[in-house]
Protein backbone atom coordinates (compact mmCIF):
# COMPACT_ATOMS: atom_id res chain seq x y z
CA UNK A 1 0.00 0.00 0.00
CA UNK A 2 1.27 3.31 -1.11
CA UNK A 3 1.51 5.68 -3.58
CA UNK A 4 5.24 5.92 -4.12
CA UNK A 5 5.22 3.88 -7.12
CA UNK A 6 2.14 5.02 -9.37
CA UNK A 7 3.22 8.52 -8.20
CA UNK A 8 6.93 8.01 -10.33
CA UNK A 9 4.94 6.92 -12.92
CA UNK A 10 2.49 10.49 -13.38
CA UNK A 11 5.12 12.16 -12.53
CA UNK A 12 6.56 10.68 -15.85
CA UNK A 13 3.24 11.51 -17.76
CA UNK A 14 3.13 14.96 -16.63
CA UNK A 15 -0.79 14.12 -15.64
CA UNK A 16 -2.48 16.88 -14.51
CA UNK A 17 -6.29 18.61 -14.49
CA UNK A 18 -7.29 21.89 -16.06
CA UNK A 19 -11.18 21.66 -14.72
CA UNK A 20 -12.72 20.94 -11.11
CA UNK A 21 -12.14 17.50 -10.12
CA UNK A 22 -14.74 16.25 -7.70
CA UNK A 23 -13.83 13.24 -5.51
CA UNK A 24 -16.06 10.51 -3.51
CA UNK A 25 -15.07 8.14 -1.08
CA UNK A 26 -16.88 6.45 1.66
CA UNK A 27 -18.23 2.80 2.66
CA UNK A 28 -21.11 3.29 0.82
CA UNK A 29 -22.79 5.60 -1.47
CA UNK A 30 -19.67 6.15 -3.39
CA UNK A 31 -21.20 5.27 -6.54
CA UNK A 32 -24.58 6.62 -6.11
CA UNK A 33 -22.81 10.20 -5.25
CA UNK A 34 -21.16 10.14 -8.59
CA UNK A 35 -23.99 9.13 -10.76
CA UNK A 36 -26.13 11.94 -9.11
CA UNK A 37 -22.97 14.38 -10.02
CA UNK A 38 -22.48 13.54 -13.27
CA UNK A 39 -26.29 13.44 -13.89
CA UNK A 40 -26.60 16.65 -12.72
CA UNK A 41 -23.90 18.25 -14.40
CA UNK A 42 -24.37 16.80 -17.87
CA UNK A 43 -28.18 18.07 -17.04
CA UNK A 44 -26.30 22.00 -17.00
CA UNK A 45 -24.40 21.06 -20.18
CA UNK A 46 -21.26 20.81 -19.06
CA UNK A 47 -18.55 18.40 -20.16
CA UNK A 48 -17.92 15.68 -17.67
CA UNK A 49 -16.15 12.88 -17.27
CA UNK A 50 -16.95 10.05 -14.56
CA UNK A 51 -14.34 7.41 -13.01
CA UNK A 52 -16.28 4.67 -11.04
CA UNK A 53 -15.37 0.60 -9.96
CA UNK A 54 -15.72 -1.56 -9.63
CA UNK A 55 -17.51 -2.54 -12.82
CA UNK A 56 -20.46 -4.86 -12.76
CA UNK A 57 -20.55 -6.62 -16.71
CA UNK A 58 -17.81 -4.17 -18.78
CA UNK A 59 -14.34 -2.34 -18.10
CA UNK A 60 -15.62 0.53 -19.90
CA UNK A 61 -18.19 1.14 -17.63
CA UNK A 62 -15.34 2.72 -15.20
CA UNK A 63 -14.66 5.35 -17.72
CA UNK A 64 -18.05 7.58 -19.03
CA UNK A 65 -17.00 10.71 -20.86
CA UNK A 66 -20.53 13.08 -21.39
CA UNK A 67 -22.41 10.12 -19.82
CA UNK A 68 -21.36 7.45 -22.66
CA UNK A 69 -18.65 4.38 -22.06
CA UNK A 70 -15.36 4.96 -23.42
CA UNK A 71 -14.66 2.77 -26.35
CA UNK A 72 -12.11 0.07 -26.12
CA UNK A 73 -9.92 1.30 -29.00
CA UNK A 74 -9.54 4.45 -26.89
CA UNK A 75 -8.43 2.94 -23.34
CA UNK A 76 -5.99 0.94 -25.28
CA UNK A 77 -4.73 4.33 -26.58
CA UNK A 78 -3.85 5.69 -22.79
CA UNK A 79 -2.78 2.07 -21.46
CA UNK A 80 -0.33 2.10 -24.54
CA UNK A 81 0.27 5.25 -23.30
CA UNK A 82 1.03 4.42 -19.36
CA UNK A 83 3.12 1.39 -20.37
CA UNK A 84 5.31 3.41 -22.25
CA UNK A 85 6.31 5.88 -19.24
CA UNK A 86 6.57 3.47 -16.55
CA UNK A 87 9.10 0.97 -18.48
CA UNK A 88 10.45 4.55 -19.25
CA UNK A 89 11.93 5.19 -15.64
CA UNK A 90 14.74 3.24 -14.05
CA UNK A 91 14.29 0.67 -12.22
CA UNK A 92 10.90 0.57 -13.73
CA UNK A 93 7.95 0.30 -10.91
CA UNK A 94 5.55 -2.57 -11.13
CA UNK A 95 1.77 -1.48 -10.99
CA UNK A 96 -1.28 -3.03 -9.33
CA UNK A 97 -4.63 -3.75 -12.22
CA UNK A 98 -5.97 -1.39 -10.19
CA UNK A 99 -3.44 1.28 -10.20
CA UNK A 100 -2.41 0.76 -13.79
CA UNK A 101 -6.12 1.00 -15.12
CA UNK A 102 -6.58 4.50 -12.88
CA UNK A 103 -3.71 6.04 -14.27
CA UNK A 104 -4.34 5.01 -18.26
CA UNK A 105 -8.46 6.42 -17.47
CA UNK A 106 -7.07 9.65 -15.59
CA UNK A 107 -4.68 10.17 -18.49
CA UNK A 108 -7.62 9.58 -21.10
CA UNK A 109 -9.68 12.07 -18.97
CA UNK A 110 -6.72 14.56 -18.34
CA UNK A 111 -6.76 14.74 -22.49
CA UNK A 112 -10.47 15.08 -23.09
CA UNK A 113 -11.27 18.96 -22.70
CA UNK A 114 -13.23 18.33 -20.01
CA UNK A 115 -15.46 20.98 -17.81
CA UNK A 116 -15.33 18.32 -14.99
CA UNK A 117 -14.06 15.20 -13.50
CA UNK A 118 -15.83 13.04 -11.30
CA UNK A 119 -13.62 10.14 -9.68
CA UNK A 120 -15.10 7.14 -7.46
CA UNK A 121 -11.95 5.87 -5.02
CA UNK A 122 -11.83 2.15 -4.78
CA UNK A 123 -10.76 1.65 -1.92
CA UNK A 124 -10.24 3.73 1.41
CA UNK A 125 -8.77 7.07 0.33
CA UNK A 126 -5.08 8.35 1.67
CA UNK A 127 -3.23 5.33 -0.20
CA UNK A 128 -6.23 4.77 -3.00
CA UNK A 129 -4.61 4.80 -6.91
CA UNK A 130 -7.31 7.71 -7.69
CA UNK A 131 -5.97 9.83 -4.57
CA UNK A 132 -2.88 11.06 -7.05
CA UNK A 133 -5.18 13.98 -8.31
CA UNK A 134 -5.92 16.94 -6.54
CA UNK A 135 -9.38 17.13 -5.52
CA UNK A 136 -11.27 20.81 -5.64
CA UNK A 137 -14.33 19.43 -4.23
CA UNK A 138 -13.90 16.12 -1.93
CA UNK A 139 -16.78 14.49 -0.56
CA UNK A 140 -16.80 11.77 1.90
CA UNK A 141 -20.25 9.68 2.12
CA UNK A 142 -20.66 7.49 4.93
CA UNK A 143 -17.88 5.80 6.97
CA UNK A 144 -18.59 2.26 8.42
CA UNK A 145 -16.69 -0.73 9.06
CA UNK A 146 -15.34 -2.06 5.92
CA UNK A 147 -12.05 -3.43 4.47
CA UNK A 148 -11.02 -3.12 8.25
CA UNK A 149 -7.42 -5.20 7.19
CA UNK A 150 -6.21 -1.97 5.38
CA UNK A 151 -8.26 0.54 6.79
CA UNK A 152 -8.82 -0.17 10.82
CA UNK A 153 -11.32 -1.64 12.76
CA UNK A 154 -12.85 1.65 14.25
CA UNK A 155 -14.88 4.78 12.17
CA UNK A 156 -12.55 7.07 13.75
CA UNK A 157 -9.46 4.99 11.77
CA UNK A 158 -11.48 4.70 8.81
CA UNK A 159 -12.57 8.24 9.14
CA UNK A 160 -9.18 9.68 8.58
CA UNK A 161 -8.29 7.14 5.78
CA UNK A 162 -11.10 8.29 3.95
CA UNK A 163 -10.16 12.36 5.16
CA UNK A 164 -7.02 11.42 3.08
CA UNK A 165 -8.87 13.10 -0.15
CA UNK A 166 -8.89 16.45 1.32
CA UNK A 167 -6.66 18.46 0.16
CA UNK A 168 -5.24 22.29 1.62
CA UNK A 169 -7.40 25.25 1.31
CA UNK A 170 -10.16 23.01 -1.34
CA UNK A 171 -14.09 22.34 -0.58
CA UNK A 172 -14.67 19.42 1.61
CA UNK A 173 -18.20 17.89 2.52
CA UNK A 174 -18.98 14.95 4.57
CA UNK A 175 -22.19 13.26 3.72
CA UNK A 176 -22.37 11.00 7.05
CA UNK A 177 -24.39 12.53 10.00
CA UNK A 178 -21.97 11.29 12.45
CA UNK A 179 -19.03 12.17 11.51
CA UNK A 180 -15.77 10.37 13.02
CA UNK A 181 -13.89 13.54 14.99
CA UNK A 182 -10.69 12.51 12.91
CA UNK A 183 -12.31 13.66 9.85
CA UNK A 184 -13.50 16.86 11.05
CA UNK A 185 -9.44 17.44 13.21
CA UNK A 186 -8.04 16.35 9.75
CA UNK A 187 -10.07 18.85 7.78
CA UNK A 188 -9.64 21.98 9.95
CA UNK A 189 -5.54 20.65 10.32
CA UNK A 190 -5.71 21.34 6.02
CA UNK A 191 -7.83 24.82 6.87
CA UNK A 192 -10.78 22.93 4.15
CA UNK A 193 -14.03 24.76 4.00
CA UNK A 194 -15.93 21.50 5.15
CA UNK A 195 -19.61 21.27 5.05
CA UNK A 196 -21.06 19.32 7.30
CA UNK A 197 -24.30 17.58 7.49
CA UNK A 198 -26.64 18.93 10.31
CA UNK A 199 -24.09 22.16 10.72
CA UNK A 200 -23.63 23.33 7.34
CA UNK A 201 -26.27 21.91 5.19
CA UNK A 202 -30.09 20.06 5.86
CA UNK A 203 -32.93 18.13 4.36
CA UNK A 204 -36.22 17.66 5.37
CA UNK A 205 -39.04 15.71 3.55
CA UNK A 206 -42.43 14.18 3.80
CA UNK A 207 -43.75 11.05 1.05
CA UNK A 208 -44.28 13.46 -1.44
CA UNK A 209 -40.93 15.70 -1.71
CA UNK A 210 -38.29 17.33 0.20
CA UNK A 211 -36.44 20.27 0.59
CA UNK A 212 -32.41 21.47 1.19
CA UNK A 213 -31.51 24.28 3.33
CA UNK A 214 -27.56 25.50 3.11
CA UNK A 215 -25.38 28.39 3.36
CA UNK A 216 -27.38 31.06 2.12
CA UNK A 217 -29.55 29.04 -0.31
CA UNK A 218 -32.44 26.52 0.07
CA UNK A 219 -34.17 24.20 -2.46
CA UNK A 220 -37.84 23.31 -1.93
CA UNK A 221 -40.20 21.01 -3.45
CA UNK A 222 -37.39 18.48 -4.87
CA UNK A 223 -38.65 15.37 -6.30
CA UNK A 224 -36.88 12.39 -4.62
CA UNK A 225 -34.23 10.67 -6.83
CA UNK A 226 -34.54 7.90 -9.52
CA UNK A 227 -32.18 6.03 -7.18
CA UNK A 228 -34.27 4.62 -4.37
CA UNK A 229 -33.20 3.28 -1.36
CA UNK A 230 -33.11 4.01 2.51
CA UNK A 231 -29.82 6.42 2.35
CA UNK A 232 -30.10 8.04 -1.19
CA UNK A 233 -31.47 11.32 0.58
CA UNK A 234 -28.51 11.68 2.42
CA UNK A 235 -26.25 11.23 -0.87
CA UNK A 236 -28.77 13.84 -2.95
CA UNK A 237 -28.07 16.36 0.12
CA UNK A 238 -24.01 16.17 -0.12
CA UNK A 239 -24.21 16.33 -3.41
CA UNK A 240 -26.08 19.47 -3.58
CA UNK A 241 -23.45 21.03 -0.86
CA UNK A 242 -20.48 20.46 -2.89
CA UNK A 243 -22.28 21.67 -6.17
CA UNK A 244 -23.58 24.89 -3.80
CA UNK A 245 -20.01 24.78 -2.52
CA UNK A 246 -18.74 24.80 -6.33
CA UNK A 247 -21.47 27.23 -7.50
CA UNK A 248 -18.56 29.90 -8.57
CA UNK A 249 -16.59 27.55 -10.96
CA UNK A 250 -19.59 25.48 -12.03
CA UNK A 251 -22.86 27.03 -11.54
CA UNK A 252 -26.04 24.12 -11.80
CA UNK A 253 -29.38 25.77 -11.54
CA UNK A 254 -32.32 24.33 -9.35
CA UNK A 255 -33.95 23.01 -12.62
CA UNK A 256 -30.80 21.05 -13.46
CA UNK A 257 -30.69 19.73 -9.83
CA UNK A 258 -34.24 18.65 -10.81
CA UNK A 259 -33.59 17.12 -13.91
CA UNK A 260 -30.22 15.51 -12.58
CA UNK A 261 -32.13 13.67 -10.02
CA UNK A 262 -34.98 12.20 -12.17
CA UNK A 263 -32.54 11.26 -14.79
CA UNK A 264 -30.14 9.45 -13.04
CA UNK A 265 -29.12 5.76 -13.44
CA UNK A 266 -27.34 3.38 -11.41
CA UNK A 267 -27.48 -0.80 -12.31
CA UNK A 268 -27.40 -2.90 -9.12
CA UNK A 269 -27.87 -0.24 -6.35
CA UNK A 270 -31.30 -1.38 -5.23
CA UNK A 271 -32.64 -1.59 -8.74
CA UNK A 272 -36.02 -2.80 -8.64
CA UNK A 273 -36.63 -4.35 -12.51
CA UNK A 274 -40.34 -3.97 -13.91
CA UNK A 275 -42.34 -7.09 -14.03
CA UNK A 276 -43.27 -10.15 -11.98
CA UNK A 277 -41.99 -11.59 -10.23
CA UNK A 278 -40.30 -8.66 -8.44
CA UNK A 279 -36.74 -8.59 -8.83
CA UNK A 280 -34.35 -6.53 -6.76
CA UNK A 281 -30.44 -5.71 -7.22
CA UNK A 282 -28.28 -4.58 -5.10
CA UNK A 283 -24.28 -4.63 -4.19
CA UNK A 284 -24.84 -4.64 -0.52
CA UNK A 285 -22.01 -6.21 1.00
CA UNK A 286 -21.11 -4.99 4.03
CA UNK A 287 -23.22 -4.37 7.16
CA UNK A 288 -24.24 -0.89 6.85
CA UNK A 289 -25.35 -1.21 3.28
CA UNK A 290 -27.21 -4.73 4.23
CA UNK A 291 -29.17 -2.85 6.82
CA UNK A 292 -30.29 0.08 4.05
CA UNK A 293 -31.32 -3.14 1.95
CA UNK A 294 -33.22 -4.42 4.91
CA UNK A 295 -35.29 -0.85 5.39
CA UNK A 296 -35.62 -0.60 1.45
CA UNK A 297 -37.17 -3.95 1.65
CA UNK A 298 -39.62 -3.93 4.40
CA UNK A 299 -41.09 -0.32 2.90
CA UNK A 300 -41.95 -2.23 -0.41
CA UNK A 301 -45.06 -3.56 0.19
CA UNK A 302 -46.51 -7.20 0.85
CA UNK A 303 -44.94 -10.34 -1.08
CA UNK A 304 -45.78 -13.49 -0.10
CA UNK A 305 -42.51 -15.31 -0.46
CA UNK A 306 -38.85 -13.31 -0.60
CA UNK A 307 -36.24 -15.86 -2.02
CA UNK A 308 -32.45 -13.89 -1.93
CA UNK A 309 -29.73 -15.18 -4.14
CA UNK A 310 -26.53 -14.22 -1.79
CA UNK A 311 -22.76 -14.52 -2.58
CA UNK A 312 -19.93 -12.53 -0.81
CA UNK A 313 -16.12 -12.52 -0.27
CA UNK A 314 -14.84 -14.24 2.15
CA UNK A 315 -12.76 -11.45 3.91
CA UNK A 316 -16.20 -9.29 4.84
CA UNK A 317 -18.28 -9.55 7.75
CA UNK A 318 -20.69 -11.94 6.25
CA UNK A 319 -22.84 -12.85 9.59
CA UNK A 320 -23.73 -8.82 9.73
CA UNK A 321 -24.73 -8.86 6.14
CA UNK A 322 -26.83 -11.39 7.14
CA UNK A 323 -28.53 -10.42 10.34
CA UNK A 324 -30.95 -7.60 9.01
CA UNK A 325 -32.26 -9.21 6.08
CA UNK A 326 -33.36 -12.35 8.15
CA UNK A 327 -36.92 -11.01 8.87
CA UNK A 328 -37.60 -10.31 5.24
CA UNK A 329 -36.20 -13.64 3.65
CA UNK A 330 -38.01 -16.89 3.48
CA UNK A 331 -35.59 -18.73 0.99
CA UNK A 332 -31.66 -18.31 0.71
CA UNK A 333 -29.92 -19.44 -2.37
CA UNK A 334 -26.20 -19.02 -1.36
CA UNK A 335 -23.86 -18.79 -4.34
CA UNK A 336 -20.25 -19.96 -5.68
CA UNK A 337 -18.88 -17.03 -7.07
CA UNK A 338 -16.02 -16.70 -10.04
CA UNK A 339 -12.93 -15.67 -7.83
CA UNK A 340 -10.75 -17.32 -5.05
CA UNK A 341 -11.51 -14.03 -2.88
CA UNK A 342 -15.59 -15.55 -2.58
CA UNK A 343 -16.36 -17.56 0.43
CA UNK A 344 -17.71 -21.19 -0.62
CA UNK A 345 -22.46 -21.51 -1.04
CA UNK A 346 -21.17 -24.03 1.82
CA UNK A 347 -19.46 -21.34 3.90
CA UNK A 348 -22.05 -19.13 3.33
CA UNK A 349 -25.23 -21.63 4.09
CA UNK A 350 -22.97 -22.86 7.39
CA UNK A 351 -23.54 -18.86 8.76
CA UNK A 352 -26.97 -19.10 7.89
CA UNK A 353 -27.61 -22.10 9.91
CA UNK A 354 -25.47 -20.32 13.01
CA UNK A 355 -28.09 -17.93 12.90
CA UNK A 356 -30.52 -19.91 12.66
CA UNK A 357 -31.98 -20.19 9.82
CA UNK A 358 -33.76 -23.46 8.66
CA UNK A 359 -32.15 -25.80 6.30
CA UNK A 360 -35.46 -27.36 5.38
CA UNK A 361 -36.39 -26.92 1.79
CA UNK A 362 -39.94 -26.99 2.03
CA UNK A 363 -42.97 -24.58 1.26
CA UNK A 364 -41.96 -22.06 3.80
CA UNK A 365 -38.04 -21.77 2.96
CA UNK A 366 -34.69 -23.00 3.86
CA UNK A 367 -31.20 -22.69 2.08
CA UNK A 368 -29.66 -24.29 -0.77
CA UNK A 369 -26.16 -24.24 -2.21
CA UNK A 370 -25.41 -23.33 -5.88
CA UNK A 371 -22.29 -23.59 -8.34
CA UNK A 372 -22.75 -19.86 -9.53
CA UNK A 373 -25.41 -16.54 -9.05
CA UNK A 374 -26.94 -17.96 -12.43
CA UNK A 375 -28.13 -21.68 -11.05
CA UNK A 376 -29.28 -19.77 -8.15
CA UNK A 377 -31.51 -17.12 -10.21
CA UNK A 378 -32.75 -20.16 -12.68
CA UNK A 379 -34.03 -22.18 -9.30
CA UNK A 380 -35.68 -18.94 -8.23
CA UNK A 381 -37.70 -18.30 -11.51
CA UNK A 382 -38.76 -21.79 -11.24
CA UNK A 383 -39.90 -21.33 -7.71
CA UNK A 384 -41.60 -18.23 -7.64
CA UNK A 385 -45.14 -16.91 -7.73
CA UNK A 386 -45.93 -13.85 -9.69
CA UNK A 387 -46.60 -11.94 -6.38
CA UNK A 388 -43.18 -12.85 -4.98
CA UNK A 389 -39.62 -10.91 -5.21
CA UNK A 390 -36.51 -12.29 -5.82
CA UNK A 391 -33.21 -9.90 -4.49
CA UNK A 392 -30.00 -10.68 -5.74
CA UNK A 393 -27.59 -9.47 -3.16
CA UNK A 394 -23.81 -9.27 -1.97
CA UNK A 395 -20.79 -9.04 -3.85
CA UNK A 396 -20.57 -7.20 -7.46
CA UNK A 397 -19.74 -10.64 -8.55
CA UNK A 398 -23.28 -11.78 -7.58
CA UNK A 399 -25.25 -9.14 -9.09
CA UNK A 400 -23.14 -9.19 -12.19
CA UNK A 401 -23.68 -12.94 -13.00
CA UNK A 402 -27.35 -12.71 -12.57
CA UNK A 403 -27.23 -9.64 -15.16
CA UNK A 404 -25.21 -11.09 -17.23
CA UNK A 405 -27.52 -14.48 -17.70
CA UNK A 406 -30.58 -12.07 -17.73
CA UNK A 407 -28.71 -10.18 -20.89
CA UNK A 408 -28.49 -13.61 -22.42
CA UNK A 409 -31.30 -14.86 -22.28
CA UNK A 410 -32.98 -11.09 -23.74
CA UNK A 411 -30.66 -11.79 -27.24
Amino acid sequence: MGLARINRVKDALGLHFDCPVITVAGTNGKGSTCAYLESILLASGYKVACHMSPHLLAFNERARVNGEEVKDDLLLEHFAVVEKARVSLADAPTLTYFEFTTLAIMHLFSKANLDVAVLEVGMGGRLDAVNIIDADCAIVTSIDIDHADFLGGTREAIGFEKAGIFRAGSIAVCGDPVPPQSLIDHAEKLGCDLWLQGRDYNFQGDKQQWGWTGRQKRFSGLGYPALRGANQILNASAVIAALMALHQRLPVSAQDIRNGFAMVELPGRFQVLPGQPTIVLDVAHNPHAAATLGQGLEKMGYHPYTYAIFGAMADKDITGVIKPLLNSVDFWFCADLPTPRAASAVALSEKLLDLGVSLKNGEDGGIECFPDPAAAYQKALSMAGEGDRIVIFGSFYTVAGVMAYRNNQAH
